[in-house]
């Protein structure tokens, strides 16, 4: 993974120790909730082999496990800019949408909450 490959990620590590010191729990909040996304985005699926490449030996102790050096490793994929500003938005998008829903229920506050978490994301996105 390069830091080159997402300049997006890299704004919003840079934005989280700043919204963190100045308490603001919505930009935090939405700042923690994209890079999460980003990095589950990043996760390889189950079902491909390890880094290794070779044969390697199951243990005997525990079913479907790997043994020896290097056997839980994995390359994690990388996503280009396109991909994470796609993520980040649909991560503004859904709270738009919840948003929404919360306020036709009533709930005003947590929609308000919502709302501010969507434009601290709007920010990374101009």
């Amino acid at each position: 993974m390069t830091d080159t490959s997402a300049p997006i990620r890299q704004a919003l590590r840079d934005a989280l120790p700043g919204a963190m010191k100045a308490r603001d729990t919505p930009s935090r909040n939405a700042i923690r909730s994209a890079l999460a996304a980003i990095e589950n985005a990043e996760a390889v699926s189950v079902e491909q082999p390890s880094a290794g490449g070779g044969s390697l030996v199951t243990s005997e102790h525990v079913a479907g496990t790997s043994v020896g050096v290097g056997a839980a490793e994995a390359p994690r994929r990388e996503l280009d800019e396109e991909h994470a500003l796609e993520i980040v938005s649909a991560e503004r998008d859904e709270r738009l949408s919840a948003a929404a829903e919360l306020r036709a229920a009533g709930q005003e506050q947590r929609a308000a909450d919502l709302e501010a978490e969507a434009a601290a994301l709007d920010a990374f996105l101009c």
